[in-house]
């Protein structure tokens, strides 16, 4: 090979050695071969080994892009951000998705809801949950109820105390001297015991002694959600006792179905399939009257705006409430086939039928949400953000003898059924 062949050569595998980076030493061999092909052959080989090189990476790539896609919810949640310990028991973040897209993220801390991720009218999805995002931020905010699991009383138990079988009780008094959700250590601080059959259920358990907070016997309580094919999460609630006992569970979700935590409710249109109330005082207890609502601002047996009249603090069970937060006697009468309640939000078309074989629901409007609270995705959640819908028992039951009995005994097993299920229009 002439002088010149041999220089061309070797700014040819210059070349090569900075765009493929082949190692120099490869490159001074390839330059001492006589036959010029043989170097193209040679380029050829470690191109193909370079291409496989990067193809491998790429593939590496990939898997690790999935992984991190597996450790997210839909909603855009972090399953690290839930996988913790606390009080020696392990938290996490549990999802449950049907064949139409449709997500709910539950944690069995205090068993709340986090997101549920459901498609407005034109398909788009959104999480329509006020919530937090991670277990430090349920941790710190103590007083809130966002998504949970509530009991062993869900609402008020008047000055904290009732008479069962002629014994006297006292409960925490956590409330305007009112016994609260079952006090500030109630089953919204609970870490469950989580299994998960399959896809589309969780079940939760615990157990709480004799005793704890106040409440007579030992309360052996098993909760399943359901989320169906047809867009409905099923709420199940089972207890046993072994003594004679109050129970009423129930879950305290803050919905907005616009998908956006930082707008109101007040357009959303709610309809309560309920004739008469359970008005409340200044300290937001039952009086013991059964009101009517036709007439008043109480009213929703027919959709209504539900800030058409929410400041009207004429009418002094809103000024009381502070707007809504009172529970509505349902004339379902415990016909799980019938809507109990129905919202519309007119933006996205989203809607939520409310079914359950409770008597009673506590219809509450976001009025204690002050923008101080921060939720999800850094948005601090502002007045009326977010209304509540929760199935149940009458407040202060077990003090209102007239009142359907919140009382459970052994061999006796407690049964309440809630059903949440979405759609579009």
């Amino acid at each position: 090979m002439s002088i010149s062949g041999k220089n061309q050569v070797r700014n040819q595998a210059s070349n090569v050695w900075f765009d493929l980076k082949i190692p120099f030493y490869d490159i001074i061999l390839l330059v001492s071969y006589p036959d010029y092909f043989l170097l193209c052959n040679k380029i050829k080989h470690y191109m193909k080994k370079r291409l496989l090189i990067v193809c491998c990476a790429l593939c590496s790539l990939m898997a690790c892009n999935s992984k991190t896609d597996t450790g997210t919810t839909l909603s855009g949640l972090k399953k690290a951000d839930f996988d913790t310990t606390v009080s020696g028991k392990k938290v996490a973040l549990y999802e449950l998705k049907n064949k139409n897209g449709v997500e709910v993220a539950i944690t069995n801390y205090g068993g709340r809801i986090v997101s549920i991720w459901v498609p407005d009218r034109n398909g788009k999805f959104g999480d329509i949950m006020l919530a937090h995002s991670s277990i430090a931020d349920y941790i710190a905010d103590q007083g809130g109820n966002f998504g949970a699991l509530i009991g062993r009383y869900g609402n008020r138990i008047n000055q904290g105390r009732f008479i069962l079988d002629g014994q006297e009780y006292q409960l925490p008094q956590n409330n305007y001297g009112h016994c609260l959700h079952g006090g500030d250590t109630g089953f919204h601080h609970r870490i469950w015991d989580a299994t998960q059959p399959n896809a589309q259920t969780l079940v939760l358990s615990c157990v709480s002694p004799d005793g704890e907070a106040g409440f007579p016997g030992t309360l052996k309580t098993t909760v399943t959600y359901s989320l169906s094919d047809d867009n409905a999460l099923q709420i199940n609630y089972e207890a046993e006792t072994d003594k004679p006992t109050i129970v009423n569970l129930t879950n305290h979700a803050y919905f907005n179905l616009s998908g956006d935590g930082k707008t109101t409710i007040l357009d959303h249109q709610l309809t309560l399939n309920a004739d008469y109330y359970t008005p409340v005082d200044s300290t937001f207890m039952t009086t013991g009257e059964i009101a009517p609502v036709e007439g008043t601002p109480m009213d929703f047996r027919t959709a209504t705006a539900i800030g058409a009249r929410i400041d009207n603090y004429d009418f002094e069970q809103l000024k009381n409430g502070h707007g809504y937060d009172h529970n509505y006697v349902l004339n379902t009468q415990g016909d799980i086939s019938q809507v109990a309640a129905k919202v519309y939000d007119p933006k996205s078309g989203r809607t939520l039928e409310v079914y359950t074989n409770e008597p009673g629901i506590q219809f509450y409007a976001g009025n204690f949400l002050d923008g101080t609270v921060k939720g999800k995705h850094g948005i601090y959640y502002p007045l009326r953000s977010a209304l509540c819908l929760e199935t149940q028992h009458y407040p202060d039951s077990p003090n209102k003898a007239d009142w359907p009995s919140v009382v459970v005994r052994p061999g006796e097993k407690y049964h309440s059924t809630c059903i949440y299920k979405f759609g579009a229009e």
